[in-house]
């Protein structure tokens, strides 16, 4: 019998939709508890609500109380992993745990774009198709999977593409890594390793900063007098900045600021290639890390992780971009 662990954390597909004013609001008792499903055979669940909450109140500090009671259940003896977790901010959670966990269980995410009441509801076949990516054989090793409408993606490169429509979780460039079938779980890809860092805290104020047409350091200049532990830049194109910024950045710098970049781009990687004021192979001089293959939030995670793990300079620099 494989045992499949549980863990209800809120979000839409723990909502219910206020028939009279279409407003949407976290139920009294999650919907799932009570839902009647049909299991893959010698599957048995183990079903906890380890909290209700609306995905933008999710933090780091609940990531890793989640990363905590799956590392027990992995020493108990635990098979596989399936969270339900609001959209909002689904893929960063999917991303802490397997940068932090990894390849140790199969661990998948699922949610819903529609709350329980709605019409065309899609919480409840998300959480069947999830328990199914859980208990294939083929999960193992595959890191973090999120399995929404039908697609199982990777953690890693996974992001929300729309506010509203029940396909919006999209992996660009690459595509899902598997597909849930009628009757079989198929994986397409087999996931690349990626290095894992555990920790026991996530202290750290490390906030994301968008680069646009006209940016003139005043804000670079305001965060250089802050205390910071890092900045994430959503830099344009493969990485590159209106000239203006580079002052207040090499002041940061000087104070041992760590600062990661990544593009704002929806495809593609960040890497320092034009060479001009501002571009990106000045900034990778003056020792700004480029992160090419995730984006502003997981970067950010990323960079939480690290300093939690109080990395040196060079293992810093490794680490994000790699």
């Amino acid at each position: 019998m494989k045992q499949i662990l549980v863990l209800h954390t809120g979000g839409t597909i723990a909502m219910k939709e206020d028939q009279k004013t279409g407003s949407i609001s976290p139920d009294v008792e999650n919907p799932l508890l009570n839902a009647s499903i049909d299991l893959p055979e010698n599957v048995d669940l183990i079903v906890e609500d380890i909290f209700n909450l609306p995905s933008p109140h999710i933090t780091p500090s609940h990531m890793l109380k989640m990363k905590q009671r799956i590392q027990k259940a992995y020493q108990d003896g635990i098979d596989s992993v399936v969270i339900t977790h609001g959209t909002d901010t689904l893929e960063e959670t999917a991303y802490f745990l397997d940068i932090t966990i990894g390849d140790w269980l199969p661990i998948v995410l699922t949610g819903a774009m529609r709350s329980s009441n709605e019409l065309g509801s899609d919480g409840l076949y998300n959480f069947v198709s999830a328990i199914r990516v859980a208990a294939s054989p083929d999960a193992k090793n595959q890191g973090v999977l999120v399995v929404m409408n039908d697609e199982i993606h990777a953690a890693r490169y996974v992001t929300k593409t729309h506010t509203t429509n029940v396909a919006t979780f999209r992996t660009p460039s690459m595509g899902p890594v598997g597909m849930v079938n009628k009757n079989n779980i198929s994986f397409l890809q087999k996931n690349v390793k990626t290095q894992h860092a555990d920790i026991h805290s996530v202290n750290g104020l490390i906030p994301i900063l968008k680069a646009y047409a006209g940016m003139n350091g005043e804000l670079l200049e305001g965060l250089a007098h802050t205390q910071l532990d890092g900045l994430v830049i959503e830099a344009l194109g493969a990485g590159n900045l209106p000239p203006e910024n580079i002052a207040p950045l090499q002041e940061m710098l000087a104070n041992q600021i760590p600062i990661v970049l990544v593009s704002r781009c929806f495809n593609g990687i960040a890497e320092p290639v034009y060479d001009y004021s501002g571009g990106g192979i000045e900034l990778q001089k003056m020792g700004v890390i480029f992160c090419p293959n995730i984006n502003s939030q997981k970067a950010r995670l990323k960079l939480l992780i690290a300093n939690n793990r109080q990395l040196t300079k060079d293992e810093l620099a490794d680490f994000m971009q790699h």
